[in-house]
């Protein structure tokens, strides 16, 4: 891996629980391939664009292709810019996880410090749109998909943090909520998986995709126009922390890597990263050519074939 300069080498913070977390939630190996997939440009690597975060979660891309992520453990989310700079966008941020942009150039986020979903403007104004689920405490929303009539949503499993101030679960589940673009009705649209934490949809908003980690499998849903879910099926054997999806319907995982599925549900790729764990992912840049990679301490990029075809 090519190694890039970094903007702030001052983190020092050491997680204390993930190691838990992701050893419950270890992926099976990936397989491998008979052919090459042709979706990463020819001669494309990962390259290290920043390092020595405390873990790097949530990144999303704005309409100009600027990517923002957070550094979870010390409360910050940053911005990569086009141009190749780092810098901090907002310091407190809630301990935000999973992060979107929706149409209006607002950027939402799953904040973890209260269990909350934020939706935090161009000039940086904070809104808690989401604090509770009928009264409860919501577990921990981690993961979000803006579908494109402005509909949301999120997955909110249970992992304990160190910095809670909260008694125990109050949620009898841990499950998967819409948002109505009207930001007036919240419905609980799963109740049947163990840890909900990736999800993604498709640019036509008819397809959900669920990544159930500790369960280790993937879901496809059918999405209705009230925001319920039909026609559960299994997507893949495999679970994942982030997801994303390209222009041609390809759809990626993380976990020991980034692990790649046909539309179908075949896997077609994979893309080491020399790291313990691999959080998230987004395509972005100036012509969204590009996928970001948080994992652990750090941010990569490796230039594709494809494209993105939203925020993340």
């Amino acid at each position: 891996m090519r190694r890039l300069s970094i903007a702030d080498r001052s983190v020092r913070t050491k997680m204390t629980t993930w190691a838990a977390v992701l050893a419950a939630a270890a992926l099976a190996a990936p397989r491998a391939f008979p052919a090459e997939s042709g979706i990463i440009a020819p001669g494309a690597q990962v390259e290290t664009l920043a390092e020595e975060f405390a873990f790097t979660e949530g990144p999303a891309a704005d309409a100009q292709g600027n990517v923002l992520f957070t550094d979870q453990p010390n409360d910050r989310i940053l911005r990569w810019s086009t141009d190749g700079k780092l810098s901090t966008f907002m310091q407190p941020c809630g301990r935000s996880n999973g992060l979107s942009f929706d149409a209006d150039g607002n950027l939402w986020a799953c904040a973890d410090a209260k269990n909350e979903l934020w939706c935090i403007d161009p000039q940086g104004k904070v809104t808690v749109v989401v604090k509770d689920y009928q009264g409860k405490l919501l577990n921990g929303p981690n993961d979000l998909w803006i579908r494109p009539d402005g509909g949301l949503y999120f997955t909110d499993p249970f992992y304990k943090r160190p910095y809670w101030d909260r008694g125990p679960q109050e949620q009898e589940g841990q499950c998967v909520y819409f948002l109505s673009p009207d930001r007036k009705k919240l419905l609980r649209v799963t109740d049947d998986l163990q840890t909900p934490n990736g999800v993604i949809g498709t640019p036509d908003g008819k397809t959900l995709y669920v990544a159930d980690l500790r369960a280790k499998k993937t879901y496809a849903y059918d999405i209705q126009p009230d925001g319920t879910l039909r026609n559960k099926r299994l997507f893949c054997p495999m679970g994942s922390d982030g997801m994303t999806v390209d222009n041609e319907g390809n759809v990626y995982l993380t976990g020991k890597g980034v692990i790649v599925f046909s539309p179908s549900g075949e896997q077609i790729e994979h893309i080491p990263v020399d790291a313990r764990w691999t959080a998230n992912v987004c395509f972005g840049g100036r012509d969204g050519h590009t996928l970001f990679i948080t994992a652990s301490k750090g941010l990569y990029a490796i230039r594709m074939r494809v494209k993105g075809v939203g925020s993340q």
